[in-house]
């Protein structure tokens, strides 16, 4: 693994005792009680293995697709440790700044993926030529395997479909994560459903809505071949019953409506939260999408003292330097209340001041 940057470093490293977290981009307030109830029903049936058949078939019916383009995983790390392990590229593509896993899974299985690196508003842009052209926007046009975020993270910027449609062709993977695409209301821009791009893969996460990080779930959406290679790949029964049970639930239609009204309000408050923090003079990725946003503060004091004073004052903020393509200017900030925001960009003032 490259030196330059700690691929493995996440949220969850910067939060301590006595700190507020807006670090970590899992909902506040979950799991729901409906849920908390239904796992705490489920352990009721841990003598048995985990049979993943009936959650995999609502998952399916969820996105339009047959059970067999669906593979429960423990999380959407273990699709791409998945992914890695059974795919043999040519020439790997981490169109970065994203989340550091797919990248980091990739050079533990032996691969040496490229940089596509997304600079200015870090969006994703479609170029003219189709396939004849060299490249599509970042991406080499000779990439077998291609992965990115949508909504990404750290940016919570959300690429069309289209454009990122356009970079499947014929003998390339494609591979989207679409862990955060729950905090766009209607979840506009998801390739999740769709099967004709060649090559696609779209992994999903239920730990950032539903306040499941510690107990792992997400899934993959492929077609059925890639699918069988990964469900080969994968330990026996490393999705437990409480963990189906979850995909479950969080799949049915109370629970997409219940994300989908969550989304809503989390759109009003992020949007507040933007605004009173370009109020104070750092920059904001603008048009953010998901839960969190993208925050650069130029120095004097720089990102990383202000991350520090802001410890001190007792907030944890997500450093940016660990992520490709950013750098110690960069934090991520996750949104959560009206008032935890504003006691934030409270202390976030102070300290810029």
């Amino acid at each position: 693994m490259p030196a330059d940057i700690d691929l493995r470093h996440h949220g969850d490293t910067e939060v301590g005792p006595g700190l507020v977290d807006l670090a970590v981009n899992v909902r506040p307030g979950t799991p729901p009680a409906w849920l908390a109830a239904l796992l705490r029903d489920s352990v009721a049936g841990l003598a048995a293995y985990p049979d993943a058949a009936r959650a995999r078939a609502v998952v399916a019916r969820r996105h339009g697709r047959s059970p067999e383009e669906v593979l429960l995983t423990a999380g959407a790390a273990e699709a791409f440790v998945l992914l890695a392990r059974v795919l043999t590229p040519r020439r790997p593509v981490v169109v970065h700044p994203q989340f550091t896993e797919p990248e980091a899974a990739l050079r533990a299985a032996g691969h040496v993926p490229d940089r596509a690196i997304l600079t200015g508003d870090f969006r994703l842009r479609a170029v003219s030529g189709g396939t004849t052209a060299r490249e599509q926007g970042p991406v080499p046009d000779d990439a077998d395997l291609v992965m990115l975020g949508n909504p990404t993270n750290p940016t919570s910027v959300l690429h069309p479909a289209a454009v990122i449609a356009a970079l499947a062709r014929p003998g390339r993977t494609l591979v989207v994560d679409e862990a955060f695409m729950d905090c766009v209301p209607g979840e506009t821009e998801s390739l999740a459903s769709r099967t004709d791009v060649p090559g696609l893969v779209v992994i999903r996460s239920l730990t950032k809505t539903w306040g499941l990080a510690g107990l792992r779930v997400g899934y993959v959406l492929a077609e059925p071949s890639l699918i069988a290679r990964l469900a080969e790949a994968q330990p026996l029964w490393s999705v437990s019953t409480p963990a189906l049970v979850a995909a479950e639930a969080c799949t049915s239609p109370r629970a997409l409506a219940e994300a989908d009204a969550w989304a809503r309000d989390l759109a009003v408050e992020r949007d507040r939260l933007a605004e009173a923090i370009r109020a104070l003079g750092p920059h904001v990725v603008p048009g953010a999408r998901a839960s969190f946003l993208c925050v650069r503060v130029p120095g004097p004091p720089g990102g990383l003292a202000v991350r520090a004073a802001l410890r001190d004052r007792g907030y944890a903020v997500r450093r940016g330097d660990t992520f490709p393509g950013l750098g110690p200017d960069w934090l991520r900030v996750a949104v959560r209340d009206a008032s935890t925001n504003d006691a934030f960009t409270g202390a976030l003032k102070t300290v810029l001041t």
